[in-house]
């Protein structure tokens, strides 16, 4: 269960997180598990005469590495290359580690790939400097909005309406060319792409419920961003 929760937390899809807790429990001689996987809960049996455990997930990311090294984890446990004792304290060991990259390198990142999607998109070098300040400005007001509302729709909503703004008035202060394609290449960082295909892959899998749920959850980041530029639209 706790794979399963490195897996979940880490943005796996719900399939593998099924899998990979159905495969370290087959290596230790448990070949009668039962498990359920949806987005917010791992529920896991070991058999008829055990109790049902749950673990609810509440904070989930995009963290690639985590879900490497825990598949990697489970890959060792099935070639009996570590022990109960030895697989427990590496989980507990990684699903503690702290993987992410810095704020500041995030935020550089973000930043300088908005400059270059408008490239991607058609956009002028005139106007890379707006789409730089349009990806910023969204990264920082997400950011600073989510410490304080913990809803994501409304995070995402906001953060759109930054990059409109931005695009907008550079717009009419003559400095920018393209307001649509500062404001396409603003927003992709907030565009829920591993979402959708997480979703995508865990209908493919049959995971009916998950990959509803994850299709439903990137459609309302969707409706938020549309919602943020469309607003700020209506006045300029």
């Amino acid at each position: 269960m706790t794979a399963g929760k490195i897996l979940l937390e880490s943005g796996a899809e719900t399939y593998r997180v099924e899998d990979t807790m159905s495969r370290i429990a087959y290596s230790y001689g448990l070949d009668n598990t039962n498990s359920f996987v949806s987005n917010t809960a791992i529920i896991f049996s070991l058999n008829d005469r055990t109790n049902t455990r749950l673990i609810r997930v509440r904070d989930r990311t995009t963290d690639l590495e985590k879900i490497a090294l825990a598949n990697n984890i489970s890959r060792k446990i099935a070639k009996k290359q570590l022990s109960i004792d030895e697989a427990k304290s590496e989980l507990i060991h990684l699903e503690h580690a702290s993987l992410q990259y810095s704020y500041l390198t995030k935020f550089i990142a973000v930043s300088i790939a908005c400059g270059f999607f408008l490239f991607m998109f058609g956009g002028v070098a005139q106007d890379f400097i707006y789409a730089i300040m349009a990806g910023a400005g969204a990264y920082l007001t997400f950011d600073y909005v989510q410490r304080f509302i913990q809803i994501k729709f409304f995070s995402e909503f906001i953060s759109a309406i930054v990059v409109i703004g931005v695009a907008a008035i550079t717009h009419k202060l003559g400095l920018s060319v393209n307001q649509d394609i500062i404001t396409i290449a603003g927003v992709m960082p907030l565009v829920p792409g591993i979402l959708i295909t997480n979703a995508i892959r865990d209908l493919l899998a049959g995971e009916l419920l998950a990959g509803m749920s994850r299709g439903m959850e990137a459609a309302l980041t969707a409706f938020a961003i549309g919602a943020g530029v469309a607003i700020i639209l209506l006045f300029f």
